[in-house]
């Protein structure tokens, strides 16, 4: 079928429905709704689409559209439920269980028909995460079946006036900050902490922090740390660490109001945005014992002749910090007694490449932009070169640019079936690096590798293992990826022919190295990069702030 996807924005799950309704042969256009309604009203007049589907809408469809052409509303709600905030409802309520709904557009929020909908269990996750993650795997198996119900024509979605609905429905007002406000004289680790999950990435909790008001971004529970209700007790790694009134929690992020008079009002590491310089540093071990329970994005564990170099960066980027302690973790892994090392294997985000958002705020975004790209490179140019046992990059969710050069840097490519993946760099104006010259077409042909960085379109996980991006799919749920990795790593560590493997890879390096050396890839991927950087003309510098800043309809 000819299918128009109409979206706020082409975030994850806009992406997901792209890729896998693309895999099943449909013709799937994109409109942005940001561009306004006239912009979607053209979409459909020019596509004539036999269906509309929005995966993500925070505006309504225009009515003559939803009027003349069957629209699918996907609402993260289960059977019954409407409203604008529903994801924030389930966690706040701390519900078991939750659900997706696709709905037909009609003139009433979320009152159309039903064509389908899907449970999942709700995890003890922020909200972004489990959005990306149980949500999307449900919103997936939904789309799927009511565009699969609408092809063949004779199923008649269900009115919400049927009984089994009917009985269900509840409406769930907007979420509001007074809602989310933490009392830090009375509120205990828990709900501080189901309060900040519940915000994590939009919009956060309004707080005051050192006499400014800031949004929280995320939120961990520490287990050693102790103070005076609300008082900051240290940094750790960017993020800062507050006192409960029974314990403390870890906050790797804030943003600052746009009416602070801060020029950077965006996401940024914690301690960037306070710039307390007599908050003490606390340090987690790389190793931390298995009693601990506290906050760390990056940790090494060995389990038998494998060996686990485990991150988690807010929203998958990494900054030049992020690259450098990253790449400590890696070379002090290499020193282990192991065969196998597994780089990530984490549930959500593997990586999105550098850190646009720090850049941004940089006094000097150019200069920024080139350090944290040569960190970025170092990393990868280590996995590139580790010759002496085998590594696994284990995605347990999406990669993208320099993060999906990243994984194929690693002998074997592992991928939850949920992931997608973007190897490519064009949206945000840049010509790439990482390695991506060298690494792209070894795996999936030079051909195929133009196709992905000119098209620029989001890779379903099952594409990705079609066109040799990716060498084995996990099809697990999302909680249970770190240790399904776990029992594949063991086995492959035990395989009789892994030392010949080992030998021919580092012989496969040799040849390649001889043929034309990995200095020369980067000498002439960065020389393009610097171009781009430090021209104030670049479409980078626009494109990237648009991004950063959230400018509405910017481009997909």
């Amino acid at each position: 079928m000819d299918i128009l996807l109409v979206a706020s924005a082409f975030n994850s799950l806009s992406q997901r429905v792209y890729a896998e309704l693309s895999d099943l042969g449909h013709r799937v256009d994109v409109v942005l709704a940001g561009h306004g309604p006239d912009a979607v009203r053209a979409a459909v007049q020019d596509r004539r689409p036999e269906l509309i589907v929005a995966p993500m809408l925070k505006t309504a469809l225009p009515e003559d559209v939803w009027r003349e052409h069957t629209c699918l509303i996907v609402h993260p709600g289960p059977l019954g439920d409407r409203g604008p905030a529903s994801l924030d409802w389930a966690i706040a309520d701390e519900a078991p269980h939750w659900g997706v709904t696709v709905l037909q557009a009609e003139a009433a929020m979320d009152a159309g028909a039903v064509w389908a909908s899907e449970p999942f269990p709700v995890e003890p996750v922020g909200k972004s995460d489990l959005y990306r993650n149980e949500a999307a795997d449900a919103a997936l198996t939904a789309v799927h079946e009511a565009v699969r119900r609408y092809a063949e024509g004779s199923y008649k979605p269900r009115p919400q006036s049927d009984p089994e609905i009917h009985g269900r429905i509840v409406w769930r007002d907007v979420f509001r900050q007074v809602r989310r406000r933490i009392d830090w004289a009375a509120d205990d680790t828990e709900t501080v902490l189901r309060k900040l999950r519940g915000a994590d990435s939009q919009p956060g909790v309004l707080d005051e922090l050192l006499g400014r008001e800031a949004f929280l971004h995320g939120g961990h529970p520490e287990d050693r740390l102790t103070g005076e209700p609300g008082e900051l007790l240290a940094t750790r790694a960017g993020a800062v660490c507050r006192a409960t009134r029974d314990g403390a929690v870890w906050i790797p992020e804030l943003r600052p109001r746009k009416n602070s008079g801060d020029p950077a009002p965006f996401r940024r590491p914690a301690a960037d945005v306070l710039a307390a310089p007599d908050l003490p540093e606390s340090p987690a071990p790389l190793e931390l014992p298995p009693d601990r329970r506290t906050w760390t994005d990056i940790s090494y564990r060995q389990h038998g002749e494998v060996g686990f170099v485990g991150f988690s960066f807010p929203g998958g980027a990494m900054s030049t910090d992020h690259c450098r302690r990253l790449l400590a973790a890696y070379r002090y892994a290499l020193t282990r007694p192991t065969r196998v090392l597994v780089l990530g294997g984490r549930r959500d985000f593997f990586s999105n490449g550098i850190h646009l958002n720090v850049i941004e705020a940089a006094p000097d975004p150019a200069e920024e932009s080139w350090t944290n790209l040569n960190a970025m490179d170092d990393l990868v140019e280590t996995v590139l070169r580790t010759t002496d046992r085998l590594v696994v990059a284990a995605l347990g969710g999406n990669a993208a640019a320099g993060g999906a050069m990243l994984a194929l840097a690693a002998d074997e490519v592992w991928c939850r079936t949920g992931a997608v993946l973007n190897p490519h760099y064009r949206r945000m104006g840049l010509y790439g690096s990482e390695f991506w010259t060298y690494t792209l077409p070894r795996r999936v042909g030079a051909e195929t590798a133009r196709r992905l960085m000119d098209e620029a379109q989001p890779v379903s996980a099952a594409t990705a293992a079609r066109t040799g991006l990716v060498d084995r799919l996990v099809p697990v749920p999302a909680q249970d990826f770190t240790a399904e990795v776990e029992q594949l790593a063991t086995a492959l560590a035990g395989t009789p022919d892994l030392d010949r493997r080992i030998a021919v890879k580092a012989a496969a390096r040799r040849a390649d190295e001889a043929e034309r050396p990995l200095a020369e890839y980067r000498s002439d991927e960065l020389a393009r990069m610097h171009a781009l950087f430090f021209d104030p003309g670049a479409a980078y510098h626009a494109l990237r702030s648009d991004f950063v800043r959230k400018v509405p309809g910017g481009a997909r």
